[in-house]
């Protein structure tokens, strides 16, 4: 193994809780400058999440879990049933802040229901040991986001194969992440195992998570990648520099629709027309059976600004109309399959999914 085949483990982490306090990477600053910043109370974690400090649906609902925490934490001289208001409170405060990413609101209703358990079925507990209790239930969220990840590395790794181009989407990397990443994991051990492949990262307007993020990580780590813009990635299809598309997901329907970032469903028409498999790497925790279909989705409109300005300058003249969706849907039709951390989920998606789900 070459020196700089594991060298991803090196990267700034995104988020880490130590002593109480959740510390997340700004990935604002990316790549010019890499500053971790501790949380002090739950609007800042709020705010963190909603201006993109930290992103990617694995690593939102992490943040969440750890979040919630500052909302209760001194509040525990509080009786139980009021702690557990709070909670409550500070749940629904935190899922407010972006709303298409199923992962957070799965981690937050994950930390109440835990909290509503230990209330029902321990009559005596306190609102001390329901803290800690919820502590180590958001430490176990993340210590198990790695592991999923890893295990979504191992079962689509043999799906880059030698001398192939691989396209990705925004950053479903390590820094959406614990660890590894959910697109990137085939990539970063399919590396590992030296195998010889060329990535090729769309920019991913209007954020440019792609050029910022992922195309900094994968270099970072020694992996072969070369930043495309979106508009190129039809171009290069054409010319078969491109034989592979993995992506990444911040909501399945039960149907296999998928949200992901914009320009996600362009991707994977242009690929279905050149007869390109697109895969999404999919944590568990990402698919929602009660959404029935990607028309139930909500898509997050964000601040007008981040199209009319790159960085500080304005691209576009004051009072324009602007739309700002932050997400598309992909419709299941177009998907090759989902690499979860099960295995490869191939069509009939509503039948394997829930088969291997629950």
């Amino acid at each position: 193994m070459g020196e700089n085949r594991s060298s991803y483990t090196s990267l700034a982490k995104t988020l880490t809780w130590q002593d109480g306090f959740l510390t997340l990477l700004d990935q604002t600053l990316l790549p010019g400058e890499v500053v971790s910043e501790r949380q002090e109370s739950i609007g800042q974690v709020w705010d963190s999440i909603k201006k993109l400090k930290v992103r990617g649906a694995p690593a939102i609902g992490i943040a969440g879990a750890y979040g919630v925490l500052y909302g209760i934490k001194d509040k525990t001289d509080l009786p139980v049933a009021e702690f557990l208001d709070q909670l409550k409170k500070s749940a629904a405060y935190l899922d407010s802040s972006r709303p298409t990413a199923v992962n957070l609101s799965w981690a937050l209703h994950r930390m109440v229901a835990l909290a509503e358990m230990m209330v029902s079925e321990k009559q005596s507990v306190d609102s001390v040991i329901i803290y800690k209790l919820l502590e180590e239930e958001a430490v176990k969220i993340h210590e198990e986001d790695k592991i999923i990840c890893r295990n979504i590395g191992l079962n689509g790794k043999g799906l880059v194969k030698e001398g192939m181009g691989v396209l990705t989407h925004c950053n479903a990397g390590s820094l959406a992440t614990s660890e590894l990443g959910t697109a990137t994991a085939p990539i970063y051990l399919a590396h590992e195992d030296g195998v010889e492949f060329r990535v090729f990262a769309d920019e991913t307007r209007p954020l440019l998570q792609g050029a910022r993020l992922t195309s900094w990580e994968l270099q970072q780590s020694g992996v072969d990648v070369t930043l495309i813009t979106d508009n190129m990635a039809a171009f290069m299809m054409s010319k078969r520099e491109i034989d592979l598309a993995i992506v990444g997901c911040d909501r399945v329907a039960a149907n296999g629709d998928t949200a992901n970032k914009i320009g996600t469903m362009g991707v994977a028409i242009l690929a279905k027309y050149f007869n390109i498999p697109v895969y999404v790497a999919c944590p568990s925790s990402t698919i929602d059976f009660n959404t029935d279909t990607g028309d139930d989705i909500v898509i997050e409109e964000r601040d007008p600004e981040e199209v009319t300005f790159f960085g500080e300058r304005r691209t576009g003249p004051e009072g324009i109309k602007v739309r700002n969706p932050a997400f598309d849907v992909t419709p299941y039709e177009l998907i090759a399959g989902f690499i979860t951390e099960k295995g490869i989920i191939r069509a009939p998606f509503r039948e394997n999914l829930i088969k291997t789900f629950t």
